[in-house]
């Protein structure tokens, strides 16, 4: 009786069968071997990539329960791409802040230079408050020693410190003699006015187009006169000293504004004024 086989998967298979299936084998370890070396800890740490955590079985098992390649290799994917999207926004986030200081810094010079220009600024007010006052006091000594000459000269000016306005001999309708017979003194109202030399009150009231006057007679016979005054301060027959106060400036009378109008005269009638500029020169008075 002859021996035979049982038919089904217990024969022995071909040479020729054998040889296809140890090719295939060889190529599915190659493959494993591939992708486990993508998803291989040593992999990750070579390339610098964080590793990534372990993932559930999504399907992808060789029918034994064990994962096959390309499951890991999503996941790596992801997570680079979570890497490379945190290391832009760090380097995005490093550049404003790069762009706000140097902003921050240029603001701060900005107010660093116009704090100084205010500051140079603030030296030069000084430095010219301080020459106006300097010059300031300069001149009110010049004064001073001005006024203090001519005390000792017997002669002042009948206003400290002003200034004539209108000059002698000036033509016009305001004057009833159709001249200005004597001098007006720059003088707001209340301005001291003062007696320029030593004599005697002649006239102290009113004196109709001169309104308050004072008139004074002198040693050498002459007079002066003060006009549009608004108080005086003397009385007729009193003597006063050079520089003695008669009264206070103002606007009484034939007047269109506060001032001293000043007079002298080489009698006491009214026409014999003569030049007050040129009477105060001559006694040491600088106008």
């Amino acid at each position: 009786m002859a021996f035979h086989r049982a038919p089904g998967r217990h024969r022995r298979p071909t040479r020729v069968h054998r040889r296809s299936a140890s090719l295939a084998g060889v190529a599915g370890l190659a493959t494993v071997g591939v992708m486990g070396s993508f998803a291989s800890p040593a992999g990750a740490a070579a390339s610098g990539s964080p590793q990534p955590e372990s993932q559930p079985d999504i399907g992808g098992t060789d029918g034994g329960g064990t994962d096959v390649g390309p499951a890991r290799t999503v996941v790596l994917g992801d997570s680079l791409a979570d890497s490379l999207t945190d290391q832009a926004s760090s380097q995005a986030g490093a550049a404003a802040e790069a762009v706000a200081a140097e902003q921050a810094d240029e603001r701060a010079r900005a107010e660093a230079a116009a704090k100084k220009k205010r500051q140079a600024e603030a030296r030069k007010e000084a430095a010219e408050k301080a020459r106006q006052v300097r010059a300031a006091e300069e001149q009110r000594a010049a004064r001073a020693a001005e006024a203090k000459r001519a005390a000792a000269a017997g002669y002042v000016s009948p206003v400290e410190g002003s200034y004539v306005s209108t000059q002698y001999g000036a033509g016009g309708g305001m004057w009833s003699s159709g001249t200005h017979t004597g001098i007006d003194f720059h003088a707001s109202s209340g301005t001291s006015v003062r007696s320029v030399a030593a004599g005697e009150v002649v006239e102290a009231g009113w004196g109709g187009a001169y309104g308050n006057n004072v008139v004074v007679r002198h040693a050498d016979g002459t007079y002066t006169q003060y006009g549009h005054l608004s108080s005086l301060a003397v009385s007729t027959g009193q003597h006063v000293a050079p520089g003695q106060q008669v009264g206070l400036s103002g606007s009484t009378g034939n007047s269109q504004g506060p001032h001293l109008h000043f007079e002298a005269r080489g009698g006491p009638d009214y026409g014999s004024d003569i030049d007050p500029v040129s009477y105060l020169r001559q006694h040491g008075v600088k106008l």
